[in-house]
């Protein structure tokens, strides 16, 4: 009778990774770690049957039908919502597996955000462009995309309060700004805030964004914000407005966020999240992920949807030891467990 817990990975992993894991849990006794040799589907669904944890990116429903011992399936990255049509499909049949998301690239991806904030604001590219081609300018001149924007006394807008942007919040709570945050639920928020915060829910939005005059999002890619951001909410931003995204590219409407830079409703925008992933080269061999010419506009950063780097940061995968810690204690308060049904 098998009296460990068995944690199967569906892909191969990194040997570093491998090792990191295999080393972290060594103390728990009744973690068993298993790395297949083969990774075809009669395999994986051969050791899926005794397995009490997968972790991997996109099971199969067959996957999730063979393993009836199945407690935990772990998504190694953030986005979920390609598992939320398959998790609410088995939802009834299945009802004991919980579906586990991933936030330890959250510290990196708010680092980011930052970042690219301080970029637009300090028009880093721009700059650093003119030095490289041998432009040297110590001053500003008429070029309205040349005078760096001071931060502050900005109105700041957290758009959701994960543990994203929780992180950006901490990181720019040392500059002179009010923040307002907009989240989906506020029951369960008991927290010490780094700065006093102005609250709004999610039926707010329009309030929210009259409100603010920087625009920070970070919230799931769910059904209900997928084009949540259009024309008539670029507008209430105004033009002295400044959005960095990188929670999904269509939580804004594509066409109306390039029509709101091109025609400076709003003043710039630092974009790491894109449109389309899988671009075609055009006739000179470049790709690019969105329908619309960003990369001609000055107001802009654009970033390849690399805020998680470095994507091989070990320490990323701590929460995940947590859980499995949690689970071979007998705990059940696991954390980042999926809800199906608010699809986060």
């Amino acid at each position: 009778m098998k009296k460990y817990i068995k944690v199967l990975f569906i892909w191969k992993i990194e040997e570093d990774l491998k090792k990191h894991l295999i080393n972290s849990l060594k103390k728990i006794k009744e973690v068993k770690l298993v790395f297949p040799r083969s990774f075809t589907e009669k395999n994986i669904l051969r050791e899926s049957m005794d397995a009490d944890v997968i972790i991997g990116w996109r099971p199969s429903r067959d996957l999730l039908f063979n393993s009836p011992k199945l407690k935990l399936y772990i998504n190694p990255g953030t986005g979920i919502k390609h598992h939320i049509k398959k998790f609410s499909g088995i939802k009834k049949a299945v009802t004991k597996i919980l579906l586990i998301n991933r936030h330890g690239h959250a510290y990196s991806t708010a680092q980011h955000a930052v970042a690219m904030l301080l970029a637009l604001m300090n028009r880093i590219i721009p700059h650093h462009n003119w030095m490289q081609n041998g432009i040297w300018r110590t001053s500003d001149n008429k070029d309205i995309f040349s005078a760096s924007v001071q931060l502050r006394n900005r109105r700041i807008g957290l758009l959701g309060y994960g543990a994203i942007n929780k992180y950006v919040h901490s990181f720019l709570s040392g500059f002179e700004n009010e923040f307002f945050v907009m989240k989906r639920d506020w029951k369960e928020q008991k927290e010490i805030y780094p700065t006093e915060i102005t609250k709004y829910k999610e039926t707010e939005l329009h309030k929210f964004l009259k409100a603010i005059d920087i625009l920070i999002i970070a919230v799931p890619h769910t059904s209900k914000t997928e084009g949540l951001i259009g024309a008539k909410e670029l507008k209430l931003l105004g033009k002295n407005s400044l959005i960095v995204n990188i929670a999904r590219g269509t939580i804004i409407n594509e066409k109306d966020l390039y029509d709101a830079l091109k025609n400076k409703m709003i003043s710039g925008a630092a974009l790491d999240v894109w449109y389309n992933y899988n671009p075609e080269k055009d006739k000179y061999g470049k790709e690019y992920p969105y329908s619309y010419p960003f990369h001609k506009l000055k107001n802009i950063v654009l970033s390849p949807h690399r805020a998680a780097s470095p994507f091989d940061d070990l320490s990323r995968w701590d929460e995940v030891i947590e859980n499995l810690t949690r689970l071979a204690k007998g705990r059940k308060d696991f954390l980042n467990v999926v809800n199906i049904d608010e699809e986060y």
